[in-house]
């Protein structure tokens, strides 16, 4: 299912209180957004207890239960897990995984609140959820019928409300500070091959294991861990970024001046971070237009213009990450910044071709 309109996080609780208290929500989600840990959360502000079913691994009979003989006549007894006395909040994890049974062994559930002659507890709430097609998760198609007895709702990955979250929740420092500099590696799309990817919940993986291991954690094992859970190209900035904290090496001490690029093999992860913070300097500090430049903003450029040349000396590949043009192909940077560094440092536009 596309998603016209998307919320975030924040908005879910708000919505849910105005919706799944009268009728059953779909939340749609790519994995590991936080879909479950939302409804958990908003079944306890309810005072509700969270009863999951797991779409992937329900029979029919799990919802419709099993009959028995009563007066001559067959019952069916719906499960203990759904037939309680109390209001609860029914979670229908990985929904739209189910088989196509399954899924329509829900549709009294879902529309009518009922399995049989069970009728859920008023004050009872019904909330789904599930995954993308587009995500490169297991999905199947909803039937029409079950599109249309739900109301939808589509979630996208927030770093604003996650590091809030965090803060509340003992995710490593380290993490938390990371994301805040680099709000755009809290989420990345699934990928076509097997590999891990960066969401909120790999994020709280990795930091579990950090806190696991503890201040004995060597570079290797950061490595492994931080490989092991985010998308490639996120772990080694991450990598990179432990590396400052520990050896207290930042880009403020490279612009001051009172340090120089990591020059050796090994430092390689380090060097693409600082080349990364260093752009990220350049697009906050440089102006639009170099017409009334001030005479911080001149020397800002023509400390940038030199730092530019010994990056290049390190690495052609490196340096030309600083002024390469955004993932919508327009520059980052100003246009006659990027003239003149041009024109100073012809081998980076060489090295773009």
């Amino acid at each position: 299912m596309q998603a016209a309109v998307t919320v975030t996080p924040a908005r879910v609780p708000e919505l849910m209180l105005g919706l799944a208290t009268v009728r059953p929500v779909f939340l749609w989600g790519a994995p590991g957004i936080g879909k479950s840990s939302l409804v958990r959360e908003f079944a306890e502000s309810l005072g509700l207890e969270c009863v999951s079913l797991l779409g992937t691994q329900l029979a029919p009979e799990d919802l419709i239960g099993v009959p028995q003989i009563r007066d001559g006549r067959s019952v069916f007894c719906p499960p203990a897990s759904i037939a309680r006395d109390e209001p609860y909040c029914l979670f229908l994890d990985e929904l739209n995984a189910a088989t196509p049974d399954v899924q329509k062994a829900f549709y009294s559930l879902i529309l009518d609140r009922r399995v049989g002659d069970y009728e859920l507890p008023k004050g009872s709430v019904v909330i789904g959820a599930g995954n993308r097609a587009t995500d490169n998760a297991l999905a199947r198609p909803l039937a029409s019928a079950l599109v249309n007895r739900l109301t939808h709702v589509h979630l996208e990955a927030s770093p604003k409300d996650w590091l809030v979250w965090a803060a509340d929740n003992g995710i490593h420092p380290w993490i938390t500070d990371h994301l805040t500099d680099r709000p755009g590696h809290l989420w990345s799309k699934p990928p076509k091959t097997e590999e891990p990817f960066s969401t909120p919940r790999s994020w709280h993986m990795l930091s579990d294991a950090l806190h696991s291991f503890g201040r004995d954690l060597d570079e290797d094992t950061l490595k492994v861990l931080a490989h092991g859970t985010l998308t490639p190209a996120h772990a080694s900035a991450f990598c990179g970024y432990v590396k400052i904290v520990r050896s207290r090496f930042g880009i403020d001490a490279v612009l001051k001046g009172d340090a120089r690029w990591p020059h050796r093999p090994e430092e390689r992860d380090l060097l693409y971070y600082l080349a990364e913070s260093f752009r990220g300097r350049l697009v906050k500090e440089l102006p639009a237009s170099k017409e009334h430049m001030s005479a911080a903003g001149r020397q800002i450029a023509y400390r940038a213009k030199s730092l530019l040349v010994q990056l290049a000396e390190i690495s052609v590949e490196v340096a030309q990450t600083v002024i390469a043009p955004g993932t919508d192909g327009n520059p980052v940077l100003p246009s006659w910044f990027l003239v003149e560094a041009a024109r100073d440092m012809p081998r980076l536009v060489e090295a773009r071709r």
